[in-house]
């Protein structure tokens, strides 16, 4: 006789009341609120650290630089490198000559100078920068002009000027002083700076202000009632500083304050740039260190 067996009977399981977790939206608004406070904190200090980088990059470049000018001097008997420009209210510029220390003239147009990165291989000091045109480039300097973005321009090839008083400016200096400057000292060779320490050389420029490789800080003269003004500006990407190379050989940033400073953008120069009487510091400063009386 057949005995069937049946299956152990299950009780039915009770269902699970399944409920998805989710933030209530006081929790979505204190994260928020928390990611908002650790953003205005970090931020900035991000924002500093990044151009304290950039700083450093950009002093070793006019480090590069002031090496690659010593070697010059150093192969041309202590002679200095060309060093062309053009006059104080900025009508003329530099001349293209494959003997300047750089050629290319910048500015808020589409043309090859801001772009041809030739034009620096080309002048006296390529060869002694290793043909390596970052060199001549801030890394903090990404300013163009709005016709230049339209045209897919990404950056301009230049963010450094020597010193004005510091070589051989050609028609400029052809009676032994600087028609910009004829009450200072022209150095044109190696040896006539007196204490190279103390002689920038290298500066990274204000992208409204460089246009040729010529830096000038013009001495007050009586006519000018000794009201000093910036006929080039000095560039303030890195916390309101720039870099300087000298003579001697060493480098460092400066910080610039008051009236000298100016956002990196098309015509925000304004030159020539008074000087207040009461921010005088930042020019003396640069002017103490541009070149030596020539009495």
């Amino acid at each position: 006789m057949a005995v069937l067996y049946s299956s152990p009977s299950r009780s039915p399981r009770p269902a699970r009341q399944c409920r998805a977790a989710a933030f209530t939206l006081v929790e979505l608004l204190v994260v928020i609120a928390i990611i908002g406070i650790l953003a205005a904190i970090l931020l900035p200090t991000l924002a500093r650290a990044k151009s304290r980088a950039n700083g450093i990059l950009c002093v070793n470049n006019v480090h590069q630089l002031i090496i690659a000018w010593q070697l010059y001097a150093h192969d041309q008997r202590d002679r200095l490198p060309y060093n062309l420009g053009g006059d104080p209210d900025r009508r003329t510029v530099a001349p293209f000559n494959k003997m300047n220390w750089v050629n290319g003239v910048m500015d808020w147009e589409t043309t090859s100078d801001n772009t041809n990165t030739s034009l620096l291989l080309q002048s006296s000091l390529g060869a002694y920068c290793y043909n390596n045109t970052r060199v001549y480039k801030c890394p903090a300097d990404r300013a163009l002009s709005d016709v230049q973005r339209a045209a897919g321009f990404t950056d301009r090839v230049r963010s450094y000027s020597m010193n004005a008083m510091v070589g051989d400016a050609g028609d400029l200096t052809s009676t032994g002083q600087n028609l910009n400057n004829p009450g200072y000292r022209q150095f044109f060779k190696l040896p006539q700076i007196p204490a190279p320490a103390n002689i920038f050389v290298f500066l990274d420029e204000h992208p409204d202000s460089i246009n040729d490789g010529y830096f000038l800080v013009k001495w007050p003269t009586a006519e000018d009632y000794y009201q000093p003004e910036w006929v080039d500006l000095p560039a303030s990407s890195h916390n309101d500083s720039s870099a300087l190379s000298f003579a001697d050989g060493h480098s460092e940033l400066h910080r610039w304050h008051g009236s000298t400073l100016a956002p990196a953008m098309p015509d925000a120069a304004n030159l020539p740039r008074y000087v207040p009487t009461t921010e005088k510091d930042d020019y003396i400063w640069l002017l103490q260190r541009t070149s030596v009386s020539s009495q």
